[in-house]
């Protein structure tokens, strides 16, 4: 795919979503941060719910601390791998307080640094909470740059770089954002909606899917 069709496609995305940002329901730096932590493997919609009935209660480093794991439990139960994730939290929490004032870190390495964030979270957090032109690639992203020729690659790593090559300056900052809600509404993952899709005719994809026959 060539630059001038990339620049197009990203101009039709910011025409259809000019403001794009996550789904996650946050305030906060910290907010956000404890959020996609706990999204690994879960729908933005079960985060959602819980965190709805959590942040009233305790949505600071101390406040989550103090509740301890078997307290946070009992908020994110609903959520997979939520054992796992409660641990990683108060742990997070810790060192937040211990290490960082309470406060999230604007470094990727900090942030990695902490239980249950990598790399993909760590650029969630630099791009939506800091405003850095970074790009997380999920499996949203993956398949979309892959499917569409944006940014073909054998692992996120390889399409995380392509991306933040390949992409215009100017739409660096949110083509995270539009890329995903694409993968996640339009460029599903079994049927896409190709007949409604605004990059249709730029985008590489063969087995372009045909308006679905009434009643089906």
């Amino acid at each position: 795919m060539n630059a001038a069709t990339r620049c197009a496609i990203f101009q039709r995305l910011q025409q259809a979503n000019p403001t794009p940002t996550t789904e996650l329901e946050y305030t906060t730096p910290f907010e956000l941060l404890i959020a996609v932590i706990l999204s690994a493997q879960a729908t933005d919609v079960s985060v959602n719910k819980a965190t709805r009935l959590l942040y009233p209660v305790a949505n600071t480093p101390q406040a989550i601390f103090h509740l301890g794991v078997e307290g946070l439990t009992a908020y994110i139960r609903t959520i997979g791998l939520y054992r796992t994730k409660a641990k990683n939290v108060i742990e997070t929490c810790r060192i937040l307080l211990a290490e960082h004032q309470g406060l999230v870190p604007r470094t990727r390495d900090a942030l990695q640094a902490l239980p249950g964030v990598g790399r993909k979270t760590a650029n969630v957090v630099l791009n939506t909470a800091f405003g850095e032109a970074t790009i997380a690639v999920d499996t949203h992203i993956f398949r979309v740059s892959n499917r569409t020729g944006i940014a073909p690659g054998k692992n996120v790593d390889i399409v995380e770089q392509k991306l933040l090559k390949n992409v215009p300056p100017e739409f660096q900052h949110d083509a995270h954002h539009w890329l995903i809600l694409h993968g996640r509404y339009t460029c599903t993952a079994r049927k896409p909606a190709c007949w409604n899709c605004v990059i249709a005719d730029l985008c590489e994809f063969r087995d372009k899917t045909p308006l679905p026959a009434k009643g089906v």
